[in-house]
């Protein structure tokens, strides 16, 4: 086991997990064999996936992202105190490592911060501007796919840790699975350990659809970005214009379903096998789960976590939850 002495940061210095090379081309030829053909959303966010993500969170319908930094930002001190000193910031699907720039600026100095996240370019570049601007900080990326067991560096030093999973990511999970990923986040970080975790609101429907078809086709390029990372590493032969994005509310599931719609009648090759497609056919690429406060508190504690905190942005659009191991 890495062991990370938090006494002597240093520049960030990947650890990888033996998980971060799950085979996107057999994901993909399996996805596309089953009778609702679909694609894994963790494999949005190759390098040029990641930099479309950072570019929706920037769009004037896209809510989540500014609700939820609001929501930080106004509660940064109470979460600090919830944290306590000595802990070691695990997030998890990292990203850009913006929204824990809020955190960094409230809590006593961490032991480390640990970045979890499956894009390796993206993940070393966050971190290496993370740690040039809080060099006291211990930056330690983890590359990793965290929707499968891995295991986390040892810190020096540290008293506890803190998992941080913004975003709503939580909702890219089916219930089943959102309680699995919560019981294993348990486990990971241990005994007398927090887990400050973003969660979508139900809300008004129009307000969602504008968020996921967004007026400047950002979401629809990250979308396709799927068929033509397909194309890129696995010579699949894609016509990314021969497919249309669409994102549907379903209310009685209480979910964003997002789809690549066959635009034509049509045979695409991966890996030297041919999936036909009908026009009207899709590919089901993500969902995006909303929750009420009270559902998603009642599957934290189905879970095994205590819920011990709850805020909401002024319009009550996003949910951030402090849950604590029960």
């Amino acid at each position: 086991m890495n062991l990370i002495n938090a006494r002597c940061p240093a520049p960030p210095e990947l650890v990888e997990s033996d998980h971060t090379g799950d085979d996107f081309q057999s994901a993909v030829v399996a996805g596309l064999g089953l009778p609702q053909k679909r694609i894994p959303s963790k494999f949005f966010y190759d390098a040029a996936g990641s930099r479309l993500f950072d570019a929706i969170c920037e769009l004037p319908e896209y809510y989540p992202t500014r609700s939820e930094v609001s929501v930080l930002a106004a509660h940064a001190a109470e979460i600090a105190a919830l944290a306590g000193p000595g802990v070691s910031l695990v997030e998890f699907g990292s990203g850009s490592s913006v929204k824990v720039r809020l955190l960094l600026d409230a809590m006593p100095v961490p032991a480390a911060y640990l970045p979890v996240d499956i894009s390796r370019e993206h993940l070393l570049a966050a971190a290496r501007r993370l740690a040039a601007d809080y060099p006291a900080v211990p930056v330690v990326p983890v590359c990793a796919d965290y929707t499968r067991p891995f295991e986390l560096p040892a810190v020096r030093g540290e008293r506890s840790r803190v998992g941080f999973f913004p975003g709503s990511t939580i909702g890219n999970f089916s219930r089943d699975e959102a309680k699995g990923f919560l019981e294993s986040v348990a486990g990971d970080l241990g005994r007398g350990a927090g887990l400050l975790i973003g969660v979508d609101l139900r809300k008004d429907p129009v307000i969602l659809h504008a968020a996921y078809n967004d007026a400047a086709g950002v979401t629809a390029r990250f979308n396709l970005n799927l068929l033509a990372r397909a194309n890129r590493e696995l010579g699949a032969n894609f016509e990314l214009d021969a497919f249309a994005h669409d994102a549907r509310w379903l209310e009685d599931e209480g979910r964003i379903e997002m789809h690549l719609v066959a635009r034509r009648a049509q045979t695409v090759t991966v890996g030297g096998r041919g999936f036909a497609f009908a026009r009207g056919e899709s590919i089901h690429t993500e969902d995006s789960h909303k929750y009420t406060v009270g559902e998603f508190q009642a599957l934290a504690a189905a879970a095994g976590w205590t819920p011990a905190a709850c805020w909401t942005d002024e319009k009550d659009l996003f949910s951030v939850h402090w849950l604590a191991v029960g």
